[in-house]
């Protein structure tokens, strides 16, 4: 078959396929064009590394200054909006930008003790990374500082082999250890283009695990709104809830109160604003809010309120510097490293989801690469300035977007209110109740429990479903730590799974088309007699090729046992769609040439239909289309079985 020719054949009005009566022409299936070596890898490595071609705004530049702000403007994104900044979008950013310090420093405040770390650590990582980001960040609307996942995870990670009451100082060393290997591991997975792989945690095992952590997260927080003293450092549901009920004799009334009264408004406030969006500064505002109203009331009862426990004394100024205090060696050097990989996955994680979210609705683009290094960057600053892990908050950005933030200049905002009360306001926390620290905590967590994503996993997908549970549960009755490794573990086996077992398909004709479907799918699609039409849904290589061989020889024997009992017309070709097939390697190769030699001694054909271009290619230089003859490989599957139909009927 001539690399330019075509054959002309008509279909007869017998031939047992309904397609259109005009004449078919018979195509031949064409190499795609030379390239060498260096040529098909540079096109590989930019489509795995660079596929949003980050360099095409430097092509067909006047001059290398203009090349020059380019490159200052792709490493800062403050200098492409800077310069069009005007009074109007600073009015914007400056309420918004307050309307979220309002939230942060409450929160702040909070999440550091969830990380079992002093609460003016968590105002310190209010302050410095969201500067930082401001003059990195790609996102308009992301609000910076310490999350509840991220300070969770850390919390428990380090408190299993060293204690903050123990050893402070060991302790808030390996924090800002683990924070500055966090950002060294977000920072080179940008540079180094890898963001890939935090997309080994699927969005169905996030929605278990961080259902599972907020669960346990409140159920921490009850030694705080019972007033409970001795309480479990564990981080299991059996073990918090036993020491719950084994320290009844420490119960505080007074903190109950307190703590439950605070709780149902803050539980109040933010079901208004979740009712009634453009009320979104009243669940902003209550964290606030219920820290000044639960000071003033423990200022005023001091004298009787003897139960309730108070932060107490924070130190007033800027974030002290903590460089000294990083250490890379010694027998706790492996314990940092790896909580600093884990919560700088799960910071990374969220931090660019929620990045992307709020750039989806304002319709414009989210560098996810740029995202990670800015994150990054960040980390590795605060690290050396007394901060701990810290990435994008939902509930800051939610709050944020809603303000009304139009640049990255509301972090800023954010960081100067913060700042202010860093050197004039510590004194006025010394009254603020740990119990009210509590109820903002639980507030905060009790969103990530969205059991409507796992609803719709169930009625979507069992497999996501089962990965969902699998991780809620694990994190549930193991540990945070372990039931995030069994979330990414349920995440790589249903890669492999996908991979190793791919989808296979019998085709059938539409009546009065040329186009050839899944039978089970399309009632209507009739199978073409003495023809048995294959689609394979996935590239052809070593991880499932014998599976491949296995499953298609069974095809075919239920497909002989169907026309033996249905006295159908006897089987005579075997027609392998692979137009899903992208990709093929040796053992791919090898595996056709089996199932060829395989069905030859069977008298039966094999035909090969609408290969890709790279797919082709190997083929090609495998030698492999030799064996198949002419007739082997095909442009379509109505080609196919019109031109070897014909040859039959062609046949004495």
């Amino acid at each position: 078959m001539g690399v330019n020719s075509t054959t002309t054949l008509k279909i007869q009005s017998e031939f047992p396929i309904s397609m259109p009566t005009p004449p078919l022409e018979i195509h031949n299936v064409r190499l795609p064009p030379q390239r060498s070596t260096a040529q098909k890898l540079r096109q590989r490595l930019s489509d795995i590394f660079f596929p949003d071609d980050p360099l095409h705004r430097f092509k067909n530049q006047p001059s290398w200054l203009v090349k020059l702000m380019l490159g200052v403007q792709c490493l800062f994104p403050i200098f492409q909006w800077g310069p069009t900044y005007n009074l109007s979008l600073l009015r914007s950013d400056v309420i918004s930008g307050l309307t979220i310090a309002s939230l942060a420093i409450p929160q702040g405040i909070s999440y550091a003790k969830l990380a079992n770390l002093p609460p003016i650590i968590g105002l310190y990582s209010s302050f410095v990374p969201p500067l930082i980001y401001s003059l990195l960040g790609s996102s308009k609307h992301l609000g910076v500082g310490p999350v509840s996942i991220a300070s969770l995870v850390m919390g428990s990670m380090l408190s299993e082999t060293v204690s903050y009451t123990q050893d402070p100082t060991l302790y808030l060393k390996l924090a800002f250890t683990a924070t500055f290997f966090a950002g060294v591991f977000q920072s080179s997975l940008g540079i180094l283009r890898l963001g890939f792989v935090i997309d080994f945690l699927s969005k169905a095992t996030l929605v278990g695990f961080m259902a599972g952590a907020a669960i346990i997260v409140s159920l921490q927080q009850l030694k705080g709104l019972l007033g409970i003293t001795h309480f479990t450092s564990k981080m299991q549901i059996i073990p918090v809830l036993a020491s719950v009920f084994k320290e009844k004799d420490e119960w505080s009334w007074q903190t109950i109160v307190l703590g439950f009264g605070f709780l149902a408004f803050l539980l109040i406030t933010r079901h208004i604003s979740l009712r009634k969006p453009n009320l979104f500064w009243v669940s902003a505002a209550a964290p606030l809010a219920s820290v000044i109203l639960s000071t003033i009331l423990v200022f005023l009862l001091r004298n009787k309120a003897h139960g309730i426990a108070t932060i107490g004394e924070l130190p007033k100024g800027l974030n002290p510097p903590s460089s000294n205090m990083l250490f890379f060696s010694g027998p706790y050097l492996a314990l940092a490293i790896k909580t600093g990989i884990v919560t700088g996955i799960l910071s990374l994680t969220e931090g660019i989801a929620v990045g992307r979210t709020f750039a989806a609705l304002k319709n414009y683009q989210v560098d996810g690469n740029k995202e990670m290094m800015a994150i990054g960057i960040m980390n590795i600053a605060g690290s050396c300035s007394s901060c701990y892990v810290t990435t994008g908050s939902f509930s800051r950005s939610a709050v944020n977007y809603n303000a009304g933030a139009q640049t990255a200049v509301s972090n800023i905002i954010m960081a100067s209110a913060v700042l202010v009360t860093l050197l004039f306001l510590m004194p006025l926390f010394y009254y603020t109740p740990n119990v009210v620290l509590a109820a903002i905590i639980i507030t905060a967590v009790i969103g990530l429990i969205d059991y409507q994503a796992a609803y719709k996993l169930w009625k979507v997908d069992k497999l996501d479903f089962l990965a969902c549970m699998c991780s809620f549960f694990g994190v549930l009755f193991i540990s945070v730590p372990l039931g995030l490794s069994i979330a990414v573990a349920i995440s790589v086996f249903k890669i492999l799974l996908h991979v190793s077992r791919p989808n296979t398909l019998v085709l059938g004709n539409i009546p009065g088309t040329t186009i050839f479907h899944n039978v089970n799918q399309y009632r209507e699609a009739l199978r073409i007699p003495s023809f048995l039409i294959l689609a394979v849904e996935s590239p052809i290589y070593f991880a499932n090729s014998t599976y491949l061989q296995e499953r298609i020889l069974r095809w075919i024997r239920e497909e002989e046992e169907h026309i033996k009992s249905n006295n159908g017309s006897k089987l005579e070709c075997i027609i392998l769609d692979m137009t899903a097939v992208t990709a093929i390697d040796t053992s791919g190769i090898d595996t056709l040439c089996e199932l060829r030699k395989m069905l030859d001694k069977r008298s039966l054909q094999l035909v090969l239909a609408n290969p890709v271009g790279s797919v082709m290619e190997k083929l090609h230089q495998s030698n492999i289309l030799d064996s198949f003859g002419l007739k082997g490989v095909y442009l379509t599957v109505a080609e196919a079985v019109a031109d070897i139909s014909s040859s039959w009927k062609a046949q004495p």
